[in-house]
């Protein structure tokens, strides 16, 4: 235990074009604040209230009693589970950490294990912003790899939903074999599905797809219904990733346990924070499956993945956004750096980040809603997106 105590909880929206970010920062007595990003796509405004309301316990509290706050704020919600309150656990749950870690000096990973590695294979989302034809998919893979990634995800299913035409399932599976042929044999294709497709289509989908050898066939059909995720699994050869929209860990060992999925896709903002992420890596890894995090969403967010990637053996790839708003830089300077498709994992105590508040005040809450069944699937990044990250070669900065 510490003499420090928590005087304050701040919640920060910012406008950033697919969704808004969700920001928590706690304040000390000693100085110390710490940050966190509880971002719920679309229910931006009511998880950041939830954060408020978890204050009214945390304020005056020990910010080092960590496990003990976040299972007594999980007890006394009554409901005890819902992705606005395991997401708002999320957020005050990272900033603990982060603020034990600064005044331990270490950082974050420390507080969970240790360094496993010093970089992270990623793998790159949005890089198709804009296409909509095979041919536009293919010439931004291209551009997509030559920073790089050796790993690309996509959505090929336009606006359908549940059921595909044929030709709905033949120009879906000409953009993958577009983008097969433009990248070649050695880049990893990870096709996501967005829970959008019913079992028959999915199946059918998946044995079209699997002449083109995804790596993964990524939330096939709805995230509510464990076994028909696992009898698309059964039958397909393509590994089945699955998990950004389940939120307790108890979900993902009923997973397991019917063999639902191969690769396990929780999420740090919506999980209940990073030890709850810990514990669900261990439980992959008991069942022999790797983890892969769903992270598109802020700066904090990818802040805190990253010491669960520095830390956690069967951590396969980091989801990294090609691209973001050019005020990403302004609200949280990352300093993050890549060489050959790999994120570089920083050592500063810490979550290694800090929340530029002023700034986030510029860019203030919009309105979003979902984009997946309106035809404006891949409008993801807007026309002045820009790398959030230097990429390296060797020891030398070149883009």
């Amino acid at each position: 235990m510490s003499s420090i105590k928590i005087t304050s909880i701040e919640t920060y929206i910012v406008h950033a074009v697919r969704c808004n970010w969700v920001f928590a920062r706690i304040n000390t007595t000693d100085g110390i604040s710490g940050v966190g990003e509880a971002t719920v796509e679309m229910r931006e405004l009511t998880v950041a209230e939830a954060i408020q309301e978890l204050g009214r316990y945390l304020v005056g509290k020990d910010p080092f009693a960590v496990e003990q706050h976040v299972h007594i704020m999980n007890r006394d919600s009554y409901w005890r589970s819902g992705v606005i309150l395991r997401s708002a656990l999320s957020a005050v749950e990272a900033a603990m950490l982060d603020i034990k870690a600064k005044a331990l000096e270490i950082p974050v990973y420390e507080l969970l294990g240790g360094k496993y590695r010093d970089r992270v294979p990623c793998y790159a989302n949005g890089w198709f912003a804009g296409a909509t034809k095979p041919n536009e998919f293919a010439e931004k893979a291209r551009a997509a790899t030559a920073l790089g990634f050796r790993a690309l995800k996509f959505d090929p299913f336009g606006s359908s939903y549940l059921r595909l035409s044929p030709a709905e399932r033949n120009r879906a599976y000409a953009i993958v074999e577009a983008v097969r042929d433009s990248v070649g044999d050695d880049v990893e294709l990870l096709i996501e599905a967005h829970g959008r497709l019913d079992v028959p289509t999915a199946i059918d989908m998946a044995k079209r797809l699997e002449a083109l050898q995804p790596a993964w066939y990524e939330e096939p059909v709805a995230p509510d219904n464990l076994s028909a995720v696992a009898e698309v699994r059964r039958r397909t050869s393509i590994a089945v990733a699955f998990g950004e929209r389940l939120f307790e860990p108890q979900r993902f060992l009923e997973a397991f346990n019917i063999d639902a999925l191969d690769i396990a896709q929780p999420d740090v903002c919506h999980i209940g924070g990073l030890l709850e992420m810990k514990r669900i890596a261990s439980l992959a890894a008991l069942h022999g499956r790797p983890i892969a995090p769903h992270n598109p969403n802020g700066p904090v967010c990818n802040a805190m993945t990253l010491q669960i990637a520095a830390s956690t053996p069967n951590f396969c790839y980091l989801e990294t956004m090609i691209s973001d708003v050019p005020w990403r830089k302004e609200i949280a300077p990352e300093d993050i750096e890549m060489i050959g498709g790999e994120m570089l994992i920083p050592d500063r105590p810490g979550l290694g980040i800090e929340l530029n508040v002023e700034a986030a005040r510029q860019y203030p809450y919009e309105a979003r809603d979902l984009r997946h069944y309106s035809g404006a699937l891949t409008n993801i990044r807007p026309a002045n997106a820009l790398p959030w990250y230097r990429v390296l070669e060797g020891d030398h900065v070149s883009a």
